[in-house]
């Protein structure tokens, strides 16, 4: 495969990454709210109501967010992207972190590898997989991606690379 072959479909793994991600994330953190939400079962109705209702508003945020960013790595040349998609999925627990934080639910207990991983995630909602978030499309993409970013760096370095 040549490079500019590799880098087309480099350019189309990433929209479909963006497309799909900015799809899942919110309901992704409307489902893990509520999830929290009844697995603590201690917030009055009001309360669950507000906090439930927050999830809209903080998934769409959350969703903005990350495909802001993977907008910005995927703009870079694939020898500058030095983060994966999924580091920066892995982010989006943040804005239901600070919903359910907000409604004075408290942490949760999580393994000594989680805790050491990401410290900030106080309720274990890091998406360990793209297709975590409810999308089971998603999954592959990372892999497609990761070879197509291959791909374009084995065309660049000629037919003598290993």
């Amino acid at each position: 495969m040549d490079e500019a072959e590799a880098t087309e479909r480099l350019r189309d793994t990433a929209a479909a990454i963006v497309a799909g991600v900015e799809a899942a994330i919110p309901g992704w953190v409307e489902r893990e709210i509520a999830r929290i939400v009844d697995a603590w079962g201690r917030l009055d109705a009001d309360g669950a109501a507000r906090t439930r209702a927050a999830a809209g508003p903080a998934g769409r945020a959350a969703a903005t967010r990350v495909g802001g960013e993977l907008r910005a790595l995927f703009a870079r040349d694939a020898a500058e992207q030095a983060a994966t998609p999924l580091q920066l999925v892995r982010t989006a627990y943040r804005e239901p972190t600070e919903v359910l934080a907000g409604a004075g639910i408290p942490e949760v207990e999580r393994d000594e590898f989680h805790e050491r991983a990401w410290p900030d995630d106080r309720y274990g909602l890091v998406p360990e997989h793209l297709g975590d978030l409810g999308d089971e499309d998603l999954g592959p993409l990372l892999l497609a991606w990761g070879l197509a970013k291959a791909a374009v760096l084995r065309a660049r370095a000629g037919p003598e690379a290993p």
